[in-house]
């Protein structure tokens, strides 16, 4: 059964996660020990999302042998039942967009029945034979760019944006994972100013397209549970045209581990509040 959802007034405490990772991905804790973390600081759900190019596997994701989908899946399913009436558990996957290779699509996914799928791009995609990823490393990011675009910043910036638009045409998946993650090491790096106008424009051909796509966007503190930036996924001039919009918003950690369940969730909510937003969406 796929996850509902409710409005929950911004008034009130976040209390719930769907973005984790454990040791079956690239997470520090398993996924009983973000459970235990999740009760102290008074959850009532989480959800859990490996990394997944499925039905393909890949270094740094969630195993590296399918078989290790359905041990993952056997997991959850098992701690579901056994904290059930303390927790709300969540079964899930961050899928990949990559064309040509895999897709965040629960038809995709029926074999393993998730209840929630995160779609996202971590990724630049040009063939199959030529991608690089965009959130490892500062010095993996540089390269990526010299090997696929020549070092020219805005082709890159430009094609990540693009790739987003793609997986949001026929969407089959329930919350768009930060959609902004391009801008991870700019802070440090500076590849771009995010003022200008060509970057902007980027912005609101994704929004349009979010908002005709209908899923729920999250607001990732990820990067800043990590010391990569001091604002979440999405920018606050992203957020404030996606509340223009009415694209509905979920607060998320990005969480790698359990401490950082609900890292920085006040200051999420603030700059969520500052875009216009008086409701997140939170599982039902």
């Amino acid at each position: 059964m796929r996850t509902e959802f409710k409005s929950v007034s911004l008034s009130k405490e976040v209390k719930s996660n769907l973005h984790t990772h454990t040791i079956f991905c690239d997470g520090k804790n398993t996924p009983r020990e973000n459970i235990e973390a999740a009760l102290e600081k008074g959850f009532y759900a989480l959800g859990f999302s490996a990394h997944s190019l499925y039905p393909f596997s890949r270094e740094g994701n969630v195993t590296a042998h399918n078989d290790g989908f359905t041990a993952y899946k056997k997991e959850i399913l098992s701690l579901k039942e056994e904290f059930k009436g303390k927790i709300d558990i969540y079964f899930g996957f961050e899928g990949d967009f990559l064309p040509g290779i895999t897709r965040p699509d629960f038809a995709l996914y029926k074999d393993l029945q998730p209840e929630f799928l995160i779609g996202s791009v971590h990724y630049f995609c040009e063939r199959e034979d030529l991608t690089g990823v965009v959130d490892n490393t500062p010095d993996e990011l540089v390269s990526a760019i010299k090997r696929i675009y020549g070092g020219d910043v805005k082709k890159a910036v430009g094609a990540y944006f693009s790739l987003e638009r793609e997986m949001l045409k026929k969407p089959d998946f329930t919350i768009m994972g930060h959609p902004d993650l391009i801008r991870k090491f700019n802070r440090d790096l500076k590849l771009f100013d995010e003022g200008e106008t060509w970057y902007q424009n980027e912005i609101k051909e994704t929004v349009k397209a979010i908002k005709k796509s209908g899923v729920i966007v999250e607001i990732n503190t990820g990067a800043m549970s990590r010391g990569w930036t001091d604002s979440p996924y999405p920018s606050e001039y992203f957020l404030r045209l996606l509340n223009e919009a009415g694209v509905p918003v979920t607060i998320s950690a990005d969480a790698h581990q359990a401490v950082h369940l609900d890292y920085a969730f006040d200051f999420a909510a603030e700059t969520a509040r500052k875009a216009g937003y008086k409701e997140i969406m939170q599982p039902a």
